[in-house]
Formats: structure tokens, C-alpha cells, sequence
């Protein structure tokens, strides 16, 4: 009876979602930016959530679209007062009176999944308490069901289209599905905050956060301290209130760079909106997006900084193949050329201001893409995060660069990590080693000429880079072989022609007959192959 119930439900959200596309008349006109945003926010929270996504994606969409999709972050159309009233009530098992001395209706924010309400606790604490869409949870799992459906029916195999790389829509909606399940249970985004308070938070005076209201706080409530302030976007502001905006750029500069790369636990998002200023002292805010590195992770992001100022090439692709998992057939030649050219465009800077830290890393990932690289999602995360993070400190404080603190910050992580008499031991170990092959070198080198005149020794050549031509030449090698053995076997088979062997087939013996047919079948899959292979070259 219940899953009669949902796959009725199921039609219904189906039909409903083929009226709102009937209603913006998409099929005739297409989609302009705003007919993408009003048709995604008449879909729903699902399809608004998936816009706030693509709305960062200026690699997928035109920038007119995804400016346009940027509205969906802020235009979220409220819930009523006594909607939002009825779910802290039910929730926390209080009344609005009971727990609040003051509350406001009117929400400070509304978003996809929920919406935010100001309120003054009874022992006079403000806070923020988030409130979330009732309903939401059960709409967007019957949304996810359907648009796996269709991507199943979308989803190509490699073969259909050999050589080009299958996009599995089925494995991207379960991980954005996920993610979204975790935005649900506002105990997840509790969990973080609390976490990054105790690892990301070192000086209040200088950055800090909202701190969680426990008793207040359950899946569908988050509850927390209320940030008097407003958002780092209003600069005009920042300065007529007499606050230095370079100082306030270098303390989340240097509280961010703590975040990566000493706590391996940092803001998945810090766009403008999330980042507020009270009391010249900038506050993170919704943590409902956080990324996590482990010390490995760490290790390689910084090898491939240092690797790149240095213009290393052999350390860097080390480092650029610590990143991500070779899926194909890596051609390590073509992957230092295409590094060499990177450091070549970026590290010919005289001035790291001059270097955009986010482009150059993203520029990374879609070179490490095209050799056939996946970089793993952690370090996707922390990449998209430094992009948006450089993105708000251009705005803010252009004077200052990310990159430079970055390398400030390697180093200062480099000389805490220095092992002095380690590393002496190791240095002294390494002379010792070298000391004594110096000594053997003469009686090796003898021994391999002996060898050599012997005829013991083997020489074996690697033409890295060459391994595609080299295998299309042995196959074109085997099917000129096949096609001259397809020729002498037809001049045999018409040799036999002349003769009378039994058995017979037509007047033609049959041992003609078969060498005919095979003759023909193998000089046609031969010339075939060569065809084939001619395209190739």
C-alpha cells in the first residue's frame, strides 16, 4: 500500500514538474538567465540547490547565467511566521515564550533548505536559530529518485563512443544527494561549527565564529550565537566605520592558510555571505560545507608549491601524481611537458602578486584531467575553496595576494618540521654512500666492458612517449603480414583449380573452394585494419 502511495506521489511530482516546464515554455524559446532561475525556483528546493551549485560553474555555463543563478543564494522565498514558530516549537518541545525573550518573524535570511530567525534567549543571550522548510526532506528525496532515473536513461557506456570518457550522471547525483542528505541533519553543520571553534579558532580578538546552542539544536533546528555585524561585501562600509580592510585581509588570509594547512579542517565555502565583520573582527559563518585533509594530503599540496617555485618539474609531477588516480593510459612525457609549460607561463613572474593562486591550481587540475589524472575530492574541495577565498580578498584588500602567504606559510611549516640532527645523520650517510661507490666506480666500469665484450650484457631502450606509435606500427606490421599470407593463399587456391582433386564443388575442388573463402575474409579484415589504423596516424 505504501509504495502504491509513493509511486503515485512519484507521478504526481513528475506531472508537476513537466507543468512548470509547460509554463515557461522552455521548448520554444529556450532558456535566457532569468527563465533558467524562475523555472528552477518553481521546481523547487532540489532544483534550487543544484542552480546554487552551477551558479559557481562558469566552466559549464556562460557568465550571464551563472550571475543570474547567483540570486538564488539570497531570493528564497520565506516561510510564514507561524510555520517557522511551529517547527522550533515541535522541535525543541517549547514554546516560542519558554524559550525566547524576544523573537523575531521577520526571517534575517532565506534560503533552498531553511531560513534564519533572530531571537534574545530568556538569560539574555542573542542568537540566531535556523529553521528548516518542513516537508523539504521527503520532496527532494522523491526529486533525487527521478532525476536518477533520467540520468539512467542519459548515462553513456565507453563503448558507445570509444575514446572519449563516459559522464556517469548517476555517480555525480548520488554524491550531490549525499551532501545534500548532510545539509538536513542540522546536527552535521552543529558537529562542524563546533569542531572549528576548538581546531580553526586560535584568537577571538583577531577571527572567531558562532558558538552552538546545544539544548536548541536538533535535525530540523540549529541554534547558535547571534554575529552583530554584517558582511565583509559592504567595503564602503568597512571603511566609513574606520576599519582597515588590509588588516582584516591578512587575519582571514592567515587564519585560512591555518585551516588548510595545519588543521587539515576548513570552510568549504567562505564567499562573501559567509564571512561577517563585528567589531572589526571577522567572524566565519554556516558551516554547512567543510572540507578535511589528512597530514598525506597536506605533504603533497605542500611538495607541489615548493616544486613549483623552484620550477622542479621531476618533483612536480611526483607531486601532481600524489594528487589524484591515473584512470587510462598515462604518458608521463606529454604530463612534464604540459607542467613545464605551466610553471613556464606562471613562475616567469618577477612579483607573486602577479600570481593567481586559484587559477593556477585550478589550471592544475584540468591539465592533471586531460592525462588522464582524477584529482580526489578532497583536493577538488580545498581547490574550489581557495579559488572563492582569493576571489574575496581580491575584492577586499586587492593589495594583498593569497599566493604570497601561502609560500610564507610553507616555509614557516618546513622549518618546524626540520629534523637538524636527522637530517645531518641522513647528509653524512649519503656523503659515506657516495665515498665508497666513488671508489668501486672504476671496477664496475671494467666489469660492464667485460661483459659487454662477452656478450652478457643487455641494453634496453625505453622510448617513453612513443609507446601509441610504436603500437600502431607493430599492427600495421601484423596486418600487412596478414594480408600477404591472404594473397599467397588465394594464388595456391588457384593453383588447386587446374587440378582434379576430389573431393569437388562445382568443377572446383573443395580444398580451392576453402582456401578462396579464407583468402577473402582475411584480405578484407586485413586492409580493414590498415584503414583503420591510416585514420589513426
Amino acid at each position: 500500500m505504501t509504495e502504491q502511495k509513493n509511486t503515485k506521489r512519484g507521478k504526481s511530482r513528475a506531472a508537476a514538474i513537466m507543468g512548470i516546464f509547460a509554463k515557461h515554455n522552455f521548448y520554444a524559446n529556450g532558456f535566457t538567465p532569468y527563465e533558467l532561475r524562475t523555472t528552477l525556483e518553481d521546481l523547487g528546493p532540489t532544483y534550487v540547490k543544484i542552480g546554487q551549485i552551477m551558479s559557481s560553474r562558469t566552466d559549464m555555463l556562460p557568465k550571464a547565467y551563472c550571475r543570474e543563478l547567483e540570486k538564488l543564494r539570497s531570493s528564497v522565498k520565506p516561510l510564514p511566521a507561524e510555520t517557522a514558530r511551529a517547527v522550533i516549537e515541535r522541535e525543541s518541545g517549547k514554546t516560542i515564550d519558554e524559550i525566547y525573550s524576544e523573537f523575531s518573524d521577520k526571517p534575517l535570511g532565506s534560503a533552498s533548505i531553511a531560513q534564519a530567525h533572530y531571537g534574545v534567549l530568556k538569560d539574555g543571550t542573542k542568537v540566531v536559530t535556523k529553521v528548516q522548510r518542513p516537508g523539504i526532506a521527503d520532496m527532494m528525496k522523491e526529486d533525487f529518485v527521478l532525476l536518477k532515473k533520467l540520468a539512467g536513461m542519459l548515462n553513456r557506456s565507453p563503448e558507445e563512443d570509444e575514446g572519449s570518457e563516459a559522464l556517469d550522471l548517476t555517480a555525480i547525483l548520488e554524491e550531490l544527494e549525499k551532501v545534500t542528505w548532510e545539509e538536513l541533519d542540522f546536527r552535521v553543520e552543529a558537529d562542524h561549527t563546533r569542531l572549528f571553534h576548538d581546531l580553526c579558532i586560535e584568537d577571538e580578538t583577531v577571527v572567531s565564529c558562532p558558538k552552538i546552542i546545544d539544548e536548541l539544536s536538533t535535525e530540523r533546528i540549529l541554534t547558535m550565537t547571534f554575529v552583530d555585524g554584517y558582511s565583509i561585501s559592504h567595503k564602503d562600509r568597512l571603511e566609513q566605520d574606520g576599519y582597515d580592510c588590509n588588516e582584516i585581509g591578512r587575519a582571514l588570509a592567515n587564519n585560512y592558510l591555518h585551516q588548510v594547512m595545519d588543521t587539515g579542517f576548513f570552510h568549504g565555502d567562505p564567499h562573501q555571505g559567509n564571512i561577517m565583520i563585528s567589531n572589526g573582527v571577522p567572524y566565519w559563518i554556516d558551516f554547512g560545507m567543510v572540507g578535511r585533509l589528512s597530514e598525506a594530503n597536506i605533504s603533497a599540496i605542500q611538495n607541489l608549491i615548493f616544486a613549483l617555485v623552484q620550477e622542479d618539474i621531476e618533483a612536480l609531477t611526483n607531486a601532481a601524481l600524489a594528487m589524484g588516480t591515473v584512470k587510462g593510459k598515462l604518458n608521463k612525457t606529454r604530463l612534464m611537458d604540459d607542467l613545464e609549460s605551466l610553471i613556464s607561463r606562471y613562475m616567469s613572474a618577477t612579483n607573486l602578486k602577479d600570481i593567481d593562486a586559484g587559477k593556477l591550481m585550478s589550471e592544475l587540475t584540468d591539465l592533471l584531467s586531460e592525462n588522464h589524472i582524477v584529482v580526489s575530492a578532497e583536493y577538488t574541495m580545498m581547490i574550489r575553496s581557495l579559488v572563492t577565498m582569493e576571489g574575496v580578498l581580491e575584492v577586499l584588500c586587492p593589495e594583498l595576494d593569497l599566493f604570497s602567504f601561502l609560500q610564507e606559510k610553507l616555509l614557516s611549516r618546513a622549518k618546524e618540521n626540520i629534523d637538524v640532527k636527522g637530517q645531518l645523520a641522513s647528509s653524512l650517510e649519503s656523503i659515506a654512500a657516495s665515498a665508497i661507490r666513488s671508489v668501486r666506480l672504476p671496477g664496475l666500469a671494467a666489469d660492464v666492458l667485460r661483459n659487454l665484450v662477452k656478450g652478457r650484457t643487455r641494453i634496453t631502450v625505453e622510448a617513453a612517449g612513443y609507446e601509441e606509435p610504436f603500437r600502431i606500427f607493430i599492427d600495421v606490421i601484423k596486418n600487412v603480414v596478414l594480408a600477404v599470407f591472404a594473397c599467397v593463399l588465394y594464388s595456391g587456391s588457384c593453383t588447386l583449380c587446374n587440378t582434379k582433386m576430389a573431393p569437388m564443388v562445382d568443377d572446383i575442388p573443395l580444398f580451392a573452394f576453402i582456401g578462396f573463402a579464407v583468402s577473402i575474409s582475411l584480405g578484407i579484415y586485413a586492409v580493414k585494419n590498415l584503414i583503420k589504423a591510416a585514420k589513426k596516424r
